[in-house]
């Protein structure tokens, strides 16, 4: 379930803010570019840092003016309001002292803050973060004012796609269901016109005459290979605050939340408390649901690539309805298969038959196979034998038929689902014999 939304007021205008945790320190998250608190949670990997970050701290999140569910503004934020709206988000939730932790160009904020203000920030956390954005004479880390334009130019031109993906998270920038959040997270956080807005009043940040003052502890996370910032922009930073400590990362992504996020997550809580507990993997009861269409290769040579691509984009619709529907997650998808979870088997069930029905009125016909069982979750990606043991059951599966485990059969007595015994099947890989059920519908 999502954090409750709260506003406070600053200058006359709301700020939306979260809170989640209760652990014995304050965190104050600033986002970078644009930010939408809702939208955050529907990312897997993004709901797993914020939640690993509220084991050990309250965490306070906010959308700052102008962007995701605060107020819009006619002008874009500067710093200095940026840091009257952390102040108003702290007095509202009560807190006197907290750590900061900015990414992006909220480091920027984060550092004037607790060199403004010491007797309310405890320590300062910056992640990709830098203190002037556009390159200069005696600062080579930052692109020319002509780059940053021309981008801001772009992202205006772009905006309701996927722009800025392939810099700010190019680990995920050719998986669909990524491409698909990052599009719905930019659209929700602000408009074209202030998206751009807020990057052309990025090439006006420069905090180094304030990067001494900075008397807090500070940690400064930034990976060498990232492709926005540079990590030169650190190094300056850590050279001239005193006692900072630098992290070199060696992931490719820029946003926290990417293939260094368990890295991030250790140190920031190393830094914070002392220790790192390091994460568990998470392990879940799931049904897990394979489906896949039945000659799929006659009928792309059939109908030449274009043809093809476009049935595949409707079959792919039709699916992605029936999980939104049937509360499923799309794990995976390779060619014309799919991989779901969901939390229920019957749902599980049901969906399944209602993506074989449907996917008829496109003159396709799919095999599924579903089975019940405890899977690790890593990062937004299942494991385990049960995840093994579903595909085994959907290979077996004949066409337009959903084939399940007697776990799954099992599980759904009493819920007005109906079976054919297809008997007991050795499955590849696994040295037991299963009962397998065809469902009826």
């Amino acid at each position: 379930m999502l954090p409750t939304t709260h506003y406070a007021k600053s200058g006359g205008v709301n700020i939306a803010y979260q809170t989640i945790g209760n652990g014995p320190r304050d965190l104050v998250l600033v986002p970078g570019w644009v930010s939408n608190l809702d939208v955050f949670w529907e990312e897997p990997g993004l709901a797993r840092m914020l939640s690993r970050l509220a084991s050990f701290s309250r965490l306070i999140m906010f959308d700052k003016r102008g962007t995701g569910l605060s107020d819009r503004v006619t002008d874009m934020p500067s710093l200095e309001v940026r840091m009257d709206d952390v102040r108003a988000v702290m007095d509202a939730v009560g807190s006197q002292h907290a750590a900061l932790f900015g990414y992006s160009e909220g480091g920027a904020m984060c550092a004037l803050f607790a060199a403004t203000y010491p007797d309310r920030a405890t320590a300062l956390i910056m992640g990709g973060a830098f203190s002037r954005r556009i390159k200069g004479p005696d600062y080579p880390w930052g692109p020319t004012r002509e780059q940053a334009l021309a981008f801001a130019e772009e992202v205006e031109r772009n905006w309701g796609g996927t722009v800025g993906i392939e810099q700010r998270w190019p680990s995920k920038a050719d998986d669909e269901r990524c491409r698909h959040w990052w599009a719905h997270w930019l659209r929700s956080s602000a408009s074209p016109a202030a998206a751009a807005a807020l990057l052309r009043m990025n090439m006006d940040i420069d905090i180094r005459h304030v990067l001494p003052a900075v008397r807090v502890p500070t940690l400064i996370l930034h990976s060498r290979n990232e492709r926005l910032i540079d990590f030169g922009a650190s190094q300056y930073m850590c050279e001239r605050i005193s006692g900072a400590k630098l992290v070199e990362l060696h992931g490719i992504d820029h946003i926290p939340w990417g293939c260094d996020c368990e890295v991030i997550l250790d140190e920031v809580e190393e830094f914070l408390t002392g220790v790192r507990s390091g994460t568990e993997p998470e392990r879940l009861l799931v049904t897990v649901m394979f489906t896949d269409i039945v000659g799929a290769t006659e009928r792309a040579a059939a109908l030449g690539d274009r043809g093809w691509n476009d049935l595949l984009q409707s079959h792919h619709a039709v699916v992605r309805r029936e999980l939104a529907h049937f509360r499923g997650r799309e794990i995976d998808t390779a060619g014309d298969g799919f991989l779901a979870t969901f939390d229920g088997p019957a749902r599980a069930v049901r969906c399944a038959c209602a993506i074989s029905r449907e996917v008829r009125a496109l003159g396709l016909e799919i095999r599924a196979g579903l089975h019940t069982g405890e899977c690790e979750v890593i990062g937004d990606k299942v494991a385990g034998i049960a995840v093994h043991t579903g595909a085994r059951v959907a290979n077996h599966a004949q066409t337009g038929e959903v084939l399940v485990s007697g776990t799954v059969r099992d599980l759904v007595a009493g819920s007005g689902l109906s079976f054919q015994d297809r008997g007991m099947r050795r499955l590849k890989g696994n040295s037991d014999e299963w009962r397998l059920f065809a469902v009826e519908h």
